[in-house]
This record gives C-alpha cells, structure tokens and sequence, in this order.
C-alpha cells in the first residue's frame, strides 16, 4: 500500500490509484520486495533507499531490447528522480514516500487528480497512459494492461467507479 497518509495524498482514490499504478507496472506482486518500493526493471531488488540506483538494465519485449533506469514502485526513471527531487524539494533519498510524492505530482501534471477523486479512473488512465508503460493508450510497446482489467483491479482495490 502507498506510503502517504490519505490526507497527504489528497484521498482514499488516491492512494487506490496509486496501488493500481503499482498492480499494473508489477511492483508490488515482486517476491520479496518491500511492496514494490525496491524493484528495478525487469524485477530485480535493490537496497537501501538512499538514492535511485541508477542501473540501466537492459530486456527483451516483443523481441527488441529495451534498456531503462526505471527503479521503485511506480518504475521512475533516474533522470526524473533527479528532477522531481530537486523541484519538489524532496530530502531523505528515494524513500517509499518520496516515490509516493513524485507519482502524485505526475498525476497532478497530468491533470488526472479530479478524475480520480471523482473515481473516474478510465479517464485518470487515459490522462496517465504517457508515464506508466503498463497503462492502455500509449505507444511504448511494451504490451500494457488491458482497460477492463485495470478496472477490476480498481474494485478489488476497493475503489467504485463513477
């Protein structure tokens, strides 16, 4: 589950978005990660959470290699880490709660923050399909979810759709 008290994350449907978000990039289903906080791509673990760890791993999707930095429960690239720690002024490392913190401010830059609230979340998704690989409606190739399992997943979350 999200780090950030429900407060912090401006609701419930928020938190809910983010555990979706984790559910469908595959972080928090890793064996033995600490919910998805400490996973590289592809589904290693990394420790210690001092700072991104900055490893560009490399896999096979679809058949054509693709390398990324994406580290953490929400599969952030360092290059944004880098960003958002400077602009959101985060302290204290690439902590659960800073990765919390940075996911919703993508949500926010997305405009999807209402829709969520509003437990619109097939159009919080559309919002956020150009951050979070595994959404539907992007071109990253790498074989996302499909809309009406996302949206299952949200009622099992506990989440009700409007």
């Amino acid at each position: 589950m999200a780090r950030l008290k429900e407060v912090q994350a401006s609701g419930a449907n928020v938190l809910r978005f983010l555990d979706l978000i984790a559910f469908s990039e595959g972080t928090s289903t890793v064996s033995g990660s600490d919910d998805g906080y400490n996973v590289l791509y592809g589904g290693g673990l990394f420790a210690g959470y001092q700072d991104h760890p900055r490893r560009k791993l490399t896999f096979p999707i679809n058949g054509k290699p693709v390398t990324s930095t994406a580290a953490g429960r929400y599969q952030l690239l360092a290059r944004y880490w880098d960003a958002y720690r400077i602009s959101l002024a985060l302290a204290g490392g690439f902590t659960p709660e800073n990765q919390d913190r940075v996911a919703l401010q993508q949500i926010r830059e997305r405009r999807a923050l209402d829709d969520i609230k509003a437990g619109r979340i097939a159009d919080a998704i559309a919002k956020c399909s150009s951050i979070w690989a595994s959404f539907p409606g992007n071109d990253y190739g790498q074989n996302p979810h499909r809309m009406d399992k996302l949206l299952a997943q949200w009622v099992k979350l506990g989440g009700v759709l409007a």
